[in-house]
């Protein structure tokens, strides 16, 4: 007689959890060493890969989410030459494979689903049907890991244009209709009257870290409730300040990475409240990448045309 589903599920959580371990505690030590994982890739030296969100080379769509940061991770530890990757099966299909000896990465998929008999349980009580997270880890290799591919599916990222502001940052602002208002010494966004501001490019020593604070500042406004609809309660100092903070700071990297601005870290103060937030939940930064895949989507939506909200890259649900 097989035993309950109840029993069956204890291997899958205690999975689920240590991958959730797992991966903050790889967050953590980078933290405590002093480097950000989501600008390290960039902020060192003889990084040969390009500046570029990661992107599955078979079906041309960028990872999403905690995905980034543990594929971004791979580049840097092993010096990767590009940001593309591979599953072992999807390099036999395009005429190539995976040199014998390669470790790949571990990267995830994350969601829900209701069983039988809660949807049963459901329909006799009346309630509502309980849906149980699901993790499910999966193996990429990087294309430098692999031998008989095109030499197409690597892609060549465009030069960066010149200039004070940067003609595709401009038009997707002014595609998004965000209330931007410039001037002053400070950056911020004021969630009720819905406006952003930050200084004039002028203002900066070196003119593309307005970039990088307009859309720290852009992954804010994204979250009101007519867009995506984040917490943004949180008071300086608290808690959810810190988690929207990091899910703005990560927007960020992921919308410069894709428009070719090599990210930095604007708010290096945080760094002691993010570990906080952290160490006491092992899920934070899991959601927090998963905020700002969806909030750097729905603002590069706006440079591509696309309609607001629409993701640009490949989907992932993180289980709360």
């Amino acid at each position: 007689m097989s035993r309950p589903s109840r029993y069956r599920s204890a291997p899958a959580r205690a999975d689920r959890t240590n991958l959730y371990d797992e991966i903050t505690d790889r967050i953590i030590a980078e933290l405590e060493a002093g480097r950000l994982p989501w600008v390290q890739p960039w902020g060192s030296t003889g990084v040969a890969a390009p500046l570029a969100m990661p992107r599955n080379a078979a079906t041309s769509r960028c990872y999403s989410g905690i995905n980034v940061l543990i594929l971004w991770g791979a580049v840097i530890a092993r010096g990767y030459a590009s940001q593309s990757w591979l599953t072992f099966r999807q390099a036999l299909s395009l005429g190539g494979n995976v040199r014998k000896g390669e470790r790949g990465v571990t990267v995830v998929y994350a969601d829900r689903f209701v069983p039988d008999g809660e949807k049963r349980r459901a329909r006799e009580t009346g309630e509502d049907a309980q849906a149980i997270p699901f993790l499910k880890r999966f193996t990429v290799f990087n294309v430098d890991q692999c031998e008989g591919l095109a030499e197409d599916l690597v892609p060549t990222p465009a030069p960066m244009p010149e200039g004070l502001i940067l003609p595709e940052v401009e038009a997707l602002i002014r595609a998004s209709g965000a209330d931007l208002r410039l001037g002053g010494d400070k950056a911020f966004y004021a969630p009720g009257p819905d406006y952003v501001h930050v200084p004039r490019p002028e203002a900066y020593f070196d003119p593309i870290n307005w970039h990088r604070t307009a859309l720290h500042e852009l992954g804010h406004w994204s979250g009101h409730p007519s867009r995506l609809d984040r917490d943004l309660s949180g008071g300086f100092g608290s808690k959810k300040y810190a988690q929207e903070e990091l899910v703005a700071e990560l927007c960020a990297a992921f919308a410069c990475a894709s428009l070719g601005i090599v990210p930095t870290v604007r708010h290096a103060d945080y760094i002691g409240s993010w570990l906080e937030v952290l160490r006491e939940d092992n899920r934070a930064v899991v959601r927090a990448a998963s905020a700002a895949s969806k909030a750097a989507d729905y603002l590069l939506a706006f440079r591509l045309g696309a309609e607001p909200g629409v993701a640009t890259a490949e989907p992932e649900r993180i289980a709360a």
